[in-house]
């Protein structure tokens, strides 16, 4: 099962299955309502402090990724990636960012990790 990336500006659809927010602040201009938003582990997001150090231009996205990465081994995140590949096992998982290009943000990270388990 494959896990889908959708910008949580757009509108929800039917294939979405479970929609989790993967940012760790909420979208601006955004409802909750209009966001359908079914879970929101924000300790899968990347740290406030990695966050901002990319985002100031200071290092590439290679550098990003394998910062997250580290992240992601911690206990708190690690038992959150394990959810949500229990989620991919039941069924279709969307995970939602306000990222504009979700491929250069930490949501490429999250797919690639969580894909590579799949196979």
């Amino acid at each position: 099962m494959k896990v889908r990336v959708r910008r949580v500006y757009d509108p929800p659809e039917p294939e979405d299955g479970v929609r989790v927010l993967v940012d760790r602040l909420w979208p601006r201009g955004v409802s909750k309502e209009a966001a359908r938003v079914d879970e929101w582990p924000k300790g899968l997001t990347p740290s406030t402090e990695l966050r901002r150090w990319y985002h100031a231009g200071e290092g590439s996205h290679e550098e990003f990724a394998r910062r997250y990465e580290a992240e992601l081994t911690e206990p708190e995140a690690s038992e959150l990636l394990d959810h949500v590949r229990g989620l991919m096992a039941k069924g279709p998982v969307t995970l939602l960012t306000s990222a504009k290009s979700p491929e250069q943000s930490h949501t490429a990270v999250l797919v690639r990790l969580l894909e590579a388990d799949q196979h």
